[in-house]
């Protein structure tokens, strides 16, 4: 059975982190002309990020640390899917928004996100009976979903890549937001694709590596899924570069993934 016990470390780790994600938001929302260096697109992209960092994310971060504080099945797998999506989300900050006011506490947030997702790792070497918690999950759906989402996802952004390389020119988001490079063509291409991939064949070989990553990747998907319909929503309604197409798509994989991480959760053994 999966052990889960109370351990303060992650309030330690969830509040500071909630609090620096909540200051950084707000200043972003409240400050006239805050992301005046960024381009029309890449300004609104960030005021939608500050959007849902403040409301979602935020939300999401103190509700799954104080479940995982409390023992809850699955919620510790929860928690850090959602220390991930900010691990993701302040390495654009830190490398993708012009030099502000905010860096030390961009810095602060990548620094403590990463070292969260350090010890909820090293919790998972300490945790006994581990493997009988996975016996029920249903394995073969999601380590295909895992899979299929990582080459559309390639498949996608190269799309992109490789005709502007062939053309000598730059890819369109690059000319939109106005960047040196896409830090999500970076971080999906040479990190987290290859990651959920990789996870997909260990869940299919029922790997309990694999079983470990599926509810933090799931939960991490609901997360960028809600989050890019609503940049996407958001571009439309300045005039921008937006569709509604491709917001509904993103509804529909964040409808999928949470239907995967509920079945997930529930399919768990209890201890």
């Amino acid at each position: 059975m999966i052990q889960e016990t109370k351990n303060a470390i992650i309030l330690w780790l969830s509040l500071p982190l909630a609090a620096i994600v909540i200051f950084v938001s707000v200043t972003g929302l409240a400050t006239p002309g805050f992301y005046a260096a960024e381009t029309p697109n890449w300004q609104a992209q960030s005021y939608g990020q500050d959007l849902a960092d403040l409301f979602l994310v935020t939300s999401a971060l103190i509700i799954s640390s104080i479940y995982a504080y409390q023992g809850r099945k699955g919620a510790l797998f929860i928690w850090a899917g959602v220390i991930a999506y900010l691990l993701y989300t302040y390495l654009i900050y830190c490398f993708a928004i012009h030099f502000n006011k905010l860096f030390v506490f961009y810095c602060l947030a990548l620094g403590l996100s990463f070292y969260s997702l350090l010890w909820f790792f090293y919790t998972l070497l300490k945790r006994k009976g581990i493997s009988e918690g996975f016996s029920n999950i249903p394995h073969r759906i999601i380590g295909i979903y895992f899979i299929i989402i990582s080459c559309l996802f390639y498949f996608l952004w190269l799309s992109e890549i490789i005709p502007a390389i062939m053309d000598g020119d730059l890819p369109e988001s690059i000319k939109e937001t106005g960047l040196i490079t896409n830090a999500v063509h970076v971080i999906d291409l040479s990190v987290f694709l290859p990651g959920i991939f990789i996870a997909g064949v260990l869940i299919l070989q029922r790997k309990i590596l694999g079983y470990c990553l599926a509810p933090v990747f799931l939960s991490f998907f609901i997360l960028m899924n809600i989050t890019i319909g609503g940049l996407v929503l958001i571009m439309k309604f300045r005039d921008l570069e937006g569709s509604y197409a491709v917001a509904a798509i993103m509804a529909v994989l964040a409808l999928i993934s949470a239907v995967l991480l509920v079945w997930f959760i529930k399919r768990m053994q209890k201890s």
